[in-house]
């Protein structure tokens, strides 16, 4: 019965885990659609970027810019999706003592350079099936490991568990910005005088990430 229960436990954990990672992603991108996919003629919701401006190396044109968002923004949810197998084919990579590493400076200080071939095999799986639910992919369609960019699997592994710590209080902001401007007046002054309304501050902090 003990064991049982530590099983259903376990399971329980797997699944809480998973959604509670996937959730911000998926609230992303309902926003994205809500709010940029069809923006008409309001410049307020215009997602273009041009090299030289803000800090931008790219040159996209609204439409371009917003399937790069939702793209990347599926992929993150697919790989948020899958994580717990991603962590076992890290440590499997990490570990194999017939994948032997060097410690080499990559730029980024002291890092341990080794090939992470089963983490690849998974992210390329991952990746085609993403592409296969879209009409066209914008950008590379490579995925980097074992180079100076990405030294080993748990680089690559680590900066996709910062995705709904990145995402979280963004959502949090969007979500609960209209009942903090209904409980107070300061809030709600400053959200209709600098930003016309609870509506027009979502699209400010969304286009802003």
């Amino acid at each position: 019965q003990d064991e049982l229960e530590l099983c259903v436990n376990s399971i329980n954990d797997y699944h809480s885990y998973i959604a509670a990672n996937c959730y911000p992603v998926e609230c992303m991108i309902r926003y994205m659609k809500q709010y940029f996919e069809n923006h008409g003629d309001d410049r307020t919701r215009d997602l273009s970027i041009q090299a030289g401006r803000g800090g931008s190396y790219l040159t996209h044109s609204h439409s371009t810019q917003v399937t790069f968002c939702l793209q990347s923004l599926m992929l993150w949810h697919e790989i948020q999706r899958q994580m717990c197998e991603l962590w076992i084919l890290t440590d499997l990579d990490l570990l194999d003592p017939n994948n032997r590493y060097r410690l080499c400076n990559t730029g980024q200080g002291m890092n341990r350079v080794q090939a992470a071939p089963r983490i690849s095999g998974k992210m390329s799986s991952i990746l085609r099936s993403v592409q296969s639910r879209l009409s066209s992919w914008v950008g590379l369609s490579v995925v980097h490991l074992g180079d100076r960019d990405v030294p080993n699997a748990l680089v690559f592994i680590d900066k996709y568990t910062q995705v709904p710590r990145i995402l979280g209080p963004i959502v949090r902001a969007i979500e609960l910005l209209e009942d903090v401007a209904n409980t107070d007046n300061r809030v709600k002054d400053l959200i209709e005088t600098k930003f016309e309304g609870v509506e027009s501050s979502k699209i400010s902090i969304l286009r802003d990430y």
